[in-house]
């Protein structure tokens, strides 16, 4: 049975990295010349226009921040990226995509670490995406400097830069294993603002640590508008989910509990009605959010069109218990 915990969790309850990869399960044996993934999307700008999207999931270096609930690190290299994969990555990613407007690099980590991404494949990935009418890549915000700077420059395109804040929940945040603070985002945001750099940030719903949902999604809101606070224009809602070892130990122990679909539906009912900008959830491998398999679907559907057309439509009713 698991154990559940009463009252303030303490401070001593902190994970490093050497416990948090201990409890890794194995990685995936990828390419250096080979993007792990890629795929042909639809998302709406900041005026609610529809554009096509060419998403490239990049194999590279794994992220230096070994945060307690990532299982990005499963598809990563255990070495430095060697130079000029990016290249042949984006190359053999884009023969195989229609065109689009809009381009996302995720590398699992930060695009700006140079032994992710190396200095020396930033010509060629420039070149590359000349066509697209913005780029977006994520980044730590400890990692965003003048590099982000350089780079957006010399795009003939915008930059976007996705971070992770995640929660700014003030017991959680710290236990991530992060690295990060409140203050940090802003110091990165008020920056990235400061030079013309478009920000999204990734907003964890249930993160490790927010036992109670109520209290999980009061905190989801709360932090999705302390990101348009600080000048973000998109929030990207993703469900805490299980997978990289660790998460299971914390359920084990009382200290994580997943989240459920009603509360991602409150939380993007919420969030949309702020009005302050973009609301996005993620709605890839939610079946885990609901055991109700006869609304699940169409639910999952009034979601995806949420996220296309950021307005809030009518719940679906259900006459099942999940």
């Amino acid at each position: 049975m698991m154990k559940r915990f009463i009252g303030p969790i303490s401070i001593r309850y902190m994970h490093d990295s050497r416990e948090i990869e201990k409890n890794r399960p194995q990685r995936n044996i990828v390419d250096p010349n080979i993007p792990f993934h890629f795929l042909h999307e639809m998302e709406p700008d900041k005026d609610g226009n529809l554009q096509t999207v060419n998403t490239i999931f990049l194999t590279s270096k794994e992220c230096v921040f070994k945060c307690l609930m990532c299982d990005l690190w499963k598809n990563t290299l255990l070495e430095d990226t060697p130079e000029g994969a990016i290249i042949k990555q984006i190359d053999y990613a884009l023969s195989r995509l229609p065109e689009a407007s809009v381009i996302k690099l995720y590398n699992s980590g930060n695009f700006f670490d140079q032994k992710s991404i190396p200095l020396s494949d930033y010509a060629g990935i420039i070149d590359r995406v000349k066509n697209f009418k913005k780029v977006i890549v994520e980044n730590h915000a400890k990692l965003c400097g003048q590099a982000c700077v350089d780079f957006n420059d010399q795009l003939s395109g915008k930059l976007e830069i996705a971070m992770g804040l995640e929660t700014i929940h003030p017991d959680s945040l710290p236990k991530l294993n992060k690295q990060l603070s409140e203050e940090d985002f802003k110091k990165a945001a008020n920056f990235l603002s400061s030079h013309g750099i478009d920000m999204r940030a990734f907003i964890l719903l249930n993160p490790p640590f927010i036992i109670d949902e109520k209290e999980s999604i009061e905190w989801t809101i709360k932090t999705i508008q302390f990101a348009f606070d600080c000048g973000v224009g998109c929030c990207s809602i993703i469900p805490t989910r299980g997978g990289n070892g660790m998460m299971e130990k914390l359920q084990e122990q009382g200290y994580y509990v997943p989240p459920s679909l009603n509360a991602l539906e409150e939380v993007f009912d919420r969030g949309l009605a702020l009005k302050q900008g973009q609301v996005l959830v993620d709605t890839w491998d939610i079946g885990f959010l609901s055991n109700c398999t006869h609304c699940f679907e169409e639910r999952k559907s009034r979601l995806n069109q949420m996220n296309l057309n950021q307005k809030i439509y009518q719940s679906i009713a259900c006459s099942y218990h999940e």
